[in-house]
């Protein structure tokens, strides 16, 4: 993975937080992001981060996909994506 795009996102309190895109999908309209803090190692923290921004923002805003039926349906569209890509969700 050590192509992935790496973006710096800023937390509600003002902190910088830099993530690697691993994959990124797009479902009933709503692009979403797999993120992690790292790209090299085996023990990497991931998320599922979700945009939550308006149309028209000039800006996206991503949150954290935090409800369990819709994260456990968007790993299992992830883990097929990631097949590819040679990564292992948990």
């Amino acid at each position: 993975m050590e192509n992935s795009e790496k973006l710096v996102f800023t937390s509600e309190d003002g902190e910088e937080i830099e993530f690697y895109v691993l994959e990124e999908t797009k479902i009933n309209g709503r692009n979403y992001l797999l993120v992690a803090d790292d790209n090299e190692g085996e023990e990497a923290n991931a998320m599922i981060l979700a945009d939550v921004s308006e149309p028209e923002a000039a800006e996206a805003v991503y949150e954290p996909v935090e409800d369990e039926e819709q994260l456990a349906a968007l790993s299992k569209v992830f883990t097929e994506l990631a097949d590819d890509l040679d990564i292992e969700l948990e």
